[in-house]
């Protein structure tokens, strides 16, 4: 048997092999690490940091996982809330990578990267108290918050696009990703991260 046939692939359809972290300050936050069903069984569970061990298609699932926005356009959910339905989201994501595979004729996980670093904000404002008065003040983000906020906006973005419209999830998780990859302004989560950098730059 080749060695190509013995390689881990992500569904047992896509490799992890050749693909590139644009931005290199997310290299090692961004963990590509072969998997082939992206379940840990929460084995960084109260370790801190260790998210960032985990591979980052689980960490988009985990996060897609969370209460609120999508629940309700995942064929057979009947909540708001995705909790106990990673079998199901598991299903989803891997019809919506199939998807990107269609439109984009690229890797969907090379796809899933580019949005992250594309969607990332470099800049945020904090809130400053001093003798009373308090203001906002431009900070820079650390790379790990880099990625959680990235995909924090993806999310959020989904499930946006996702309410009043009659696509269902698949459609438009891979219909976001594929437009963030491109660093398109039709993305909803790219359009959030130039206006937090936009507020940013004004309160330097």
């Amino acid at each position: 048997m080749s060695k190509s046939n013995l390689a881990v692939k992500l569904f047992n359809k896509w490799s992890f092999e050749d693909i590139e972290v644009r931005d290199f300050t997310l290299e090692n936050y961004i963990n590509l690490r072969p998997i082939i069903v992206p379940s840990s069984c929460g084995r960084h569970e109260h370790k801190r940091f260790w998210k960032s061990n985990i591979s980052i298609v689980e960490r988009l699932l985990n996060r897609l996982l969370a209460p609120g926005f999508i629940g309700s356009k995942i064929r057979g959910h009947k909540s708001s809330y995705n909790s106990g339905k990673k079998n199901k989201l598991i299903k989803c994501i891997k019809t919506a990578f199939t998807l990107i595979e269609h439109i984009t004729r690229e890797n969907p996980i090379q796809v899933l990267v580019d949005a992250i670093c594309n969607t990332a904000p470099r800049e945020e404002t904090t809130r400053i108290a001093m003798g009373g008065i308090s203001y906002a003040s431009a900070v820079d983000i650390a790379p790990q918050r880099r990625v959680d906020l990235a995909l924090k906006y993806l999310v959020q973005a989904v499930g946006a696009r996702s309410h009043g419209n009659l696509h269902n999830f698949e459609e438009n998780l891979a219909q976001e990703l594929a437009l963030a990859s491109k660093n398109s302004q039709e993305s909803r989560a790219v359009k959030r991260k130039d206006e937090i950098e936009r507020i940013a730059v004004s309160a330097r």
